[in-house]
């Protein structure tokens, strides 16, 4: 029997370890707000397993194969006791492990307990273990034509808390709506923002992370459902995450997250490597310089630089400039055809005198909901 080298074992962990970092996760919504009952390693085997689920050819008789060396690999175990400990994670997944989905129906919403992975099956000769998925848990990872979330199996190896799992996984699944629909449209622009600072009630977060009947006392529940996970996220993902805690009354309601995305080389965010964001992202690009260009030929820029309302700032931001030429300047448009040219400027002249209000940060946001809130009015004149 051939002896392996320390030296081939080192070559074999950073094979494995290229090949994990390529893997994506594929889940649906309704898993993702699950509650998981389970802890960390139960829960990480499981996006392990997940990570293997080819989507266009799902698994015949729902079953994968991982190799020993993969998962030794993904839970950076590398002493003489792994294989014991192996086993002993195996058992407590299938003795503890499950989720509880919960689904909106027409008449409520509708509990489903699921014990996800109920089959495990490896040997003491060879490098391969079998997983079978429950078949109920199949439709949340292999009917993905609407409500998904997808992000790297990288994501998540390094995150040792089941709460930082659970907490990153949601915040995911908003932070892809936003990029989504930031570049596919269909969506008011402040609704795309809920979606890159969501908010969740904290009844929902005790829900999710399984918490209703533990750390009562709110800045227990804070440090460890909040504090110490974004810690590791901030650190081991590609979002930094920061939070706000909203009250009612007396006592904490809701947190609101912000999330943004770290823009690295190495990044290996889908998104990156996904083509037809990358065309999409173009596209938005080249409209943009398009709708600049438009804007700094129009007569409205020219009024609202007179009336103190655009400075020399603005006309260097293509955003500000493309937004107003598709958000602000079609709206001048129907002003101008009920008022003429001249009610475009008495309106600015007065928006102009009112400018204490204004934030030079949404200068787009502002002037469009004052034209929102004037034109009703001389439409209401008209009649």
């Amino acid at each position: 029997m051939p002896i392996i080298t320390e030296k081939q074992e080192n070559q074999k962990q950073v094979l494995t370890l290229n090949e994990l970092s390529k893997r994506k996760v594929v889940e649906h919504n309704s898993l993702i707000t699950s509650i998981a009952k389970m802890d960390k390693t139960p829960l990480k085997m499981f996006e392990l397993a997940v990570s293997c689920i080819n989507t266009e050819e799902p698994p015949k008789d729902n079953i994968i194969y991982l190799s020993k060396a993969e998962l030794f690999t993904f839970f950076k175990v590398d002493d003489s006791n792994k294989h014991t400990r192996f086993k002993q994670a195996i058992e407590l997944m299938q003795k503890q492990a499950f989720f509880q989905i919960k689904e909106v129906k027409d008449k409520g919403y509708e509990m489903t307990s699921i014990v996800p992975i109920p089959t495990v099956k490896w040997n003491s000769y060879n490098d391969d273990v079998m997983i079978r998925f429950n078949q109920d848990i199949m439709p949340y990872l292999i009917e993905l034509k609407q409500n998904f979330t997808k992000y790297a199996l990288s994501e998540i190896m390094e995150l040792n808390s089941k709460y930082s799992i659970i907490l990153y996984k949601w915040l995911s699944m908003n932070y892809n709506q936003y990029e989504h629909y930031s570049n596919k449209g269909g969506r008011r622009a402040e609704q795309v923002e809920s979606y890159r600072n969501p908010s969740i009630s904290v009844k929902e977060l005790r829900e999710i992370t399984d918490t209703v009947n533990e750390y009562k006392h709110f800045p227990h529940f804070e440090n460890w459902i909040l504090k110490k996970p974004l810690e590791e996220i901030n650190a081991h993902t590609s979002f930094n995450v920061s939070y706000e805690k909203i009250k009612k009354g007396r006592s904490i309601d809701s947190i609101v997250f912000h999330i943004e995305k770290k823009r690295k080389a190495d990044d290996n965010s889908y998104k990156l490597e996904d083509q037809a964001y990358i065309e999409g992202k173009k596209a938005k690009e080249e409209t943009e310089k398009d709708l600049y260009t438009e804007s700094m030929q129009s007569p409205y820029t020219k009024l609202l630089s007179e009336n103190m309302l655009l400075f020399p700032n603005d006309f260097m931001d293509i955003k500000t400039m493309a937004g107003l030429q598709k958000n602000v300047y079609p709206l001048y448009d129907e002003l101008k055809a009920l008022r003429g040219l001249n009610g475009v400027k008495d309106h600015l002249s007065y928006v102009s005198s009112k400018q204490e209000t204004y934030s030079k940060r949404n200068i787009t946001k502002y002037l469009k909901k004052a034209i929102e809130q004037y034109l009703p009015t001389v439409k209401r004149q008209d009649l």
